[in-house]
């Protein structure tokens, strides 16, 4: 099950089932199972506070993803700043909405075991990105 939540921040998601059966796809694309993903919209300040407290991080991000997968059943919590994402979508001359999909795919190829912790893998994962966004139909 996939839900869409806010936080601190009053904001309305489109697409939602679209992006539900885009999301499905993606898992089930790497021969997992759709476990229970929340997908949490939220301030850049209630996102520094998560990334300093949880991951003593001092710095604004556009996402942050808590794994919960069990065996093949891919769960957990996306927590997205909205804020990062419209600055980010300015920055590299992207729709709002292309960002948006861009860092929920992100997202899920983290909880899919991908990281982004070098140069190398910050690179394959934003190929990983581009395909998948191709796959999205809205």
């Amino acid at each position: 099950m996939i839900n869409f939540v806010t936080e601190d921040i009053s904001f309305t998601f489109k697409n939602k089932t679209i992006i539900k059966k885009w999301i499905k796809e993606i898992i089930e694309s790497y021969k997992k199972k759709l476990g229970d993903i929340s997908v949490v919209f939220v301030s850049d300040k209630y996102l520094l506070e998560i990334n300093q407290k949880y991951l003593n991080h001092n710095y604004y991000t556009d996402i942050i993803t808590f794994d919960n997968s069990h065996n093949d059943y891919i769960s957990g919590d996306l927590l997205i700043s909205i804020e990062r994402v419209e600055e980010n979508a300015t920055l590299f001359k992207k729709t709002f909405q292309d960002e948006l999909h861009r860092v929920i795919a992100h997202g899920v190829l983290h909880l899919l075991g991908f990281s982004d912790d070098t140069d190398e893998k910050r690179f394959n994962m934003r190929k990983l990105e581009d395909n998948n966004l191709l796959k999205l139909n809205i």
